[in-house]
């Protein structure tokens, strides 16, 4: 037997469900992660606590920041489908458990 709130969030994934798997939904579930991640990155890469690191850069021309900014998007590109792809598979697994317990009830 579903509980209330099982009941809604059935009725809830049987309404959003598509809506969840477009691609516009992936950056409001996964931009802010990936952007915190490459914010820190950035931090810690140009606050110069690694002497090493902070030469390389500075003797390098323009191209390590081109590089940088580079891997930067695709970090933040991966995080946010990553993570709303598995919020989302996680959403369909526990709507097909509460449906298979449904019909197990009736």
């Amino acid at each position: 037997m579903l509980n209330q709130e099982e009941k809604k969030f059935i009725q809830y994934w049987e309404i959003n469900r598509n809506k969840k798997k477009k691609v516009i939904h992936y950056l409001y579930a996964g931009l802010p992660l990936g952007a915190i991640m490459v914010i820190a990155t950035f931090v810690n890469f140009f606050s110069g606590w690694y002497k090493r690191a902070d030469m390389v850069i500075r003797t390098e021309d323009k191209s390590l920041i081109i590089v940088l900014l580079i891997a930067a998007l695709l970090i933040v590109s991966f995080i946010v489908i990553f993570s709303a792809r598995y919020k989302w598979d996680m959403n369909e697994k526990h709507y097909l458990e509460l449906k298979k317990k449904e019909e197990k009830g009736q």
